[in-house]
């Protein structure tokens, strides 16, 4: 980690934020931190609006990465490109090298070895740019399940400080912030999808109980 994360402390950092609310801690991020440093990811998945609009408000400009696995619901794409059109985000998609992609398809990783199937087409197209970034912001939230219940507002993941500005915000706090600002849900959430990922591997469920359904995986690694 660099220097001046070094010197400032990780525990200081979550001390300091854990106080603030969720609008603050986006401010005091863009204080503390140059916007060039900063690399924000969505799925645009159940509830992304919630973290769109917050950063919408105070930094419009910053570029949000799309990792575009190939296998999303197709509602997924059009809720991508409506809340891009609403918030007027700034949305960059990345994705799997062509073969790469056509390998876990032919192959049908995402049955047959999924922790593959997610390596290639979610994670290794986020390390190709994760390496130009120094703090890294994602939407996750402490209930969704344990091991994101085990997290900090900062975490040090090898050379990156992640950084969730939501995670204490509660499962009805969430949905109770969509309403009171007129926020879009995901259309698959009225059908009974809490959280949403790839087709193959998403199923209606509470929380995150649908996805990779019958399997003890609950993360793409991504945040492992």
């Amino acid at each position: 980690m660099i220097a001046s994360l070094q010197n400032q402390g990780i525990e200081k950092l979550n001390s300091q934020y854990n106080k603030l609310t969720v609008y603050k801690r986006v401010e005091q991020l863009y204080e503390d931190f140059d916007e060039n440093d900063i690399m924000i990811t969505s799925a645009f998945a159940a509830t992304s609006a919630f973290l769109l609009k917050v950063f919408s408000d105070v930094k419009k400009d910053q570029v949000i990465y799309f990792i575009d696995t190939g296998y999303h619901f197709k509602e997924t794409l059009i809720y991508k490109d409506y809340l891009a059109k609403l918030y007027d985000l700034n949305v960059v998609s990345i994705k799997a090298e062509p073969i790469e992609y056509e390998f876990s398809k032919e192959k049908k990783l995402w049955k047959t070895n999924p922790n593959r199937c997610c390596h290639i087409n979610k994670v290794k197209p986020l390390d190709h740019i994760k390496k130009d970034y120094k703090i890294w912001v994602s939407g996750l939230m402490n209930w969704q399940n344990d091991h994101r219940n085990s997290l900090n507002i900062f975490e040090e993941k090898e050379t990156i400080l992640k950084f969730y500005p939501l995670l204490d915000i509660g499962y009805s706090e969430r949905d109770q912030f969509i309403l009171d600002h007129h926020l879009p849900f995901h259309p698959l959430k009225s059908k009974g999808y809490s959280s949403i990922g790839c087709f193959h591997c998403t199923a209606p469920g509470e929380n995150r109980s649908g996805r990779w359904n019958n399997s003890p995986k609950t993360e793409c690694g991504l945040h492992l």
